[in-house]
């Protein structure tokens, strides 16, 4: 997969993600909408049920006050005028033999026991009833007059504003009050009075939000002019708002993380496995050379041998049979390597621990190096300070360690390499560093030096040969010997390895 390819997944991906994201924010949004909405009717609701109620006290206390002979009177003229005019029919209320015969009663008699029959306790009756003396109450009980806070009882209201709220599906902790229009100030707060200031109650602590809310409704409407209003405030207002809300937003969140995180994982390993793929790559290009010239250089000799003129010289046989035996020897180490390799992903390997000095090891590995490092003009030196050289290891993997550090430090060091090898030891162990002032590494290129396949890339130097196996087989090795390795490097300054090993190995 090419990088164009790649790059329009992930464009597709994240616009598919920014657009779920957009619908799942829209759909939020309209559903508190809609929670806020059906929270505002049902508060209005209330209120609106509780000021009928508080008005329908009023006018039956009114009622129950004046129910006296002047009221009769009046009851009775409503119900002769009524007669009169056709609107009443008395005779079809006294049927019954229990009164006698309505001839022998006089009309004011028949008035009189129609009102008896016909009266009705039942709110609706009754506030049906005292609507046709709501003039006759006005103006005889001086309601209109009497202050807000004396025309209603707290306890009715406190009691009643629960109760609709309740009704209403409305569960939550509440604050309320009465304002009075007239004196511009609150008289009644939480089932109390309160001191009546106009000029500090609405800010004081409690009131400020209450004198704010938009949940109120006019009191005693039948006046004139209202008195007051009935305000409620709800501080968990939010908690209702998003009570069927914010399960549905956490789920969304959880799934849209979860989207997100197999998205970003699955471009991560995309992006790892064209690296990987590049890299086989490359190996496979490296393998090819390093086996092509050794086969060519044997070729040679083969020919060179055949010839008779070669034939017939026994040193020129020796030579070119020398070369043959050299080229053979570095196919096969190129073979040994993949071959380790693999051995190392199947972890079918067992180390031959022994008694190992690591001075002996160091001392072989750079007398080998040293002739090609001369070669270039360099030099290889050693500051073997570890008192204590001995650690338990398996002798042919230790010794591959040192030789694949010498022989890095040497193929990354273009002119005159200076190479040094020191010991010493550290708690439960030895240190061994092998520095070089070669080309150095990167950042970036300093975390992927362990990888498989991996090579560091040398710019204009082009001799560089290897098919990026030396470093993860030291760093498995390593691992395996409960070691460890850290690098330093500098680009164009050189790097510096360091190597751990303990003394002995846990059984």
């Amino acid at each position: 997969m090419n990088k164009k390819a790649i790059w329009l997944i992930i464009g597709l991906m994240s616009a598919a993600l920014i657009g779920i994201g957009w619908m799942q924010v829209n759909w939020i949004t309209y559903s508190l909408n809609l929670n806020e909405e059906d929270f505002n009717n049902r508060v209005t609701a209330a209120l609106n049920e509780v000021a009928d109620r508080l008005e329908l006290q009023e006018q039956l206390e009114v009622f129950n006050s004046m129910d006296n002979g002047f009221m009769r009177s009046f009851n009775q003229k409503e119900v002769m005028e009524g007669v009169a005019r056709g609107e009443i029919d008395v005779s079809m209320s006294f049927k019954s033999t229990e009164f006698g015969n309505p001839g022998e009663l006089s009309k004011t008699d028949i008035v009189n026991l129609y009102l008896e029959q016909n009266s009705c306790d039942c709110a609706d009756c009754t506030k049906e009833r005292y609507m046709t003396m709501s003039k006759l109450v006005s103006l005889t009980s001086g309601a209109v007059e009497v202050p807000i806070a004396e025309r209603m009882e707290l306890n009715f209201l406190d009691a009643n504003l629960y109760q609709e709220l309740e009704d209403h599906g409305i569960e939550m902790k509440y604050h309320y009050g009465v304002f009075s229009n007239k004196k511009n100030s609150y008289v009644i707060a939480d089932n109390h009075f309160v001191v009546e200031d106009s000029r500090t109650q609405p800010t004081k602590l409690g009131y400020k939000n209450l004198y704010n809310s938009k949940y109120r409704v006019n009191l005693f409407q039948a006046d004139v002019n209202s008195p007051g209003m009935l305000m409620v405030y709800f501080p968990e207002k939010a908690s209702f708002v998003w009570a069927s809300v914010w399960k549905n937003l956490l789920a969304s969140i959880l799934f849209t993380g979860i989207i997100l995180f197999c998205f970003a994982y699955t471009i991560a390993v995309i992006i790892k496995q064209k690296k990987v793929s590049e890299m086989k790559g490359d190996f496979i290009n490296n393998m090819t050379h390093e086996f092509k010239t050794p086969i060519a250089t044997i070729s040679l000799a083969t020919d060179s041998i055949s010839s008779p003129k070669i034939a017939g010289n026994p040193e020129k046989v020796k030579r070119f049979a020398n070369i043959i035996k050299q080229e053979n020897v570095r196919m096969n180490n190129q073979v040994e390597k993949v071959l380790q390799m693999a051995m190392l992903d199947k972890k079918d390997f067992s180390l031959k621990v022994t008694d190992i000095n690591l001075h002996e090891i160091i001392g072989r590995a750079t007398e080998n190096i040293s002739l090609s490092v001369e070669r270039k003009e360099g030099k290889v030196t050693t500051d073997l300070q570890a008192d204590k050289p001995i650690v338990e290891g398996d002798l042919t993997h230790l010794s591959n360690i040192v030789n694949n550090l010498l022989d890095n430090a040497n193929k990354y060091s273009p002119e005159k390499p200076e190479i040094s090898v020191a010991t010493r030891n550290v708690t439960d162990g030895v240190q061994v560093i092998i520095t070089d002032k070669g080309i150095g590494m990167s950042k970036e290129a300093r975390k992927h030096i362990f990888d498989r396949f991996y090579r560091v890339h040398t710019g204009d130097l082009h001799d560089v040969k290897g098919f990026g196996l030396g470093l993860s087989y030291v760093k498995a090795m390593i691992v395996a010997h409960k070691g460890q390795i850290n690098v330093k490097s500098d680009l164009g300054k050189g790097s510096s390895f360091t190597l751990f090993f303990p003394f002995k190995q846990e059984k």
